[in-house]
């Protein structure tokens, strides 16, 4: 009884563990790091959801018309950790954000920082993901 009990918890902890990585991706499968996107907009919704938190803006193309974007940030944790609150960037902020925009075209982009109107700056990404290093993240090894 005690062997199948150990057994059945063992196989709970392994599939528990399991279940974060195949949630999660590498940079290269989603975003190209040849392909670097300056977005200014106003911030519409930001959702604090694992593993990575989303930030959707509007954003005025070259041609006048309002685009959707979402950029793809760091983990929750990993925000909070930088700086970031549930209440850094509410809906109606004007953002900047540097990122990497999507392989397949969509207006979907992988942050690397958002700059606030006042200057202030955020760190939006998240290390180890496999975007190109440029020294914004504080945590990369110089």
């Amino acid at each position: 009884m005690q062997t199948r009990l150990f057994l059945a918890a063992t196989g709970i902890l392994i599939l528990a563990a399991a279940a974060p990585v195949v949630a999660h991706h590498a940079f290269a499968s989603e975003f190209d790091g040849s392909k670097p996107v300056t977005l200014k907009g106003t911030v519409t919704k930001m959702e604090w959801i694992n593993p990575h938190a989303w930030l959707h803006m509007e954003v005025k193309g070259p041609d006048g018309k309002v685009v959707a974007w979402a950029i793809e940030g760091g983990a929750p944790n990993a925000l909070l950790r930088r700086g970031w609150n549930k209440n850094s960037i509410p809906p109606g902020t004007q953002l900047t954000v540097l990122g990497f925009r999507a392989k397949d075209g969509s207006n979907r982009a992988n942050g690397r920082e958002a700059t606030l109107a006042n200057g202030q700056k955020l760190f939006l990404g998240s290390s180890g993901t496999g975007a190109p290093t440029d020294g914004r993240d504080p945590s990369e090894k110089k």
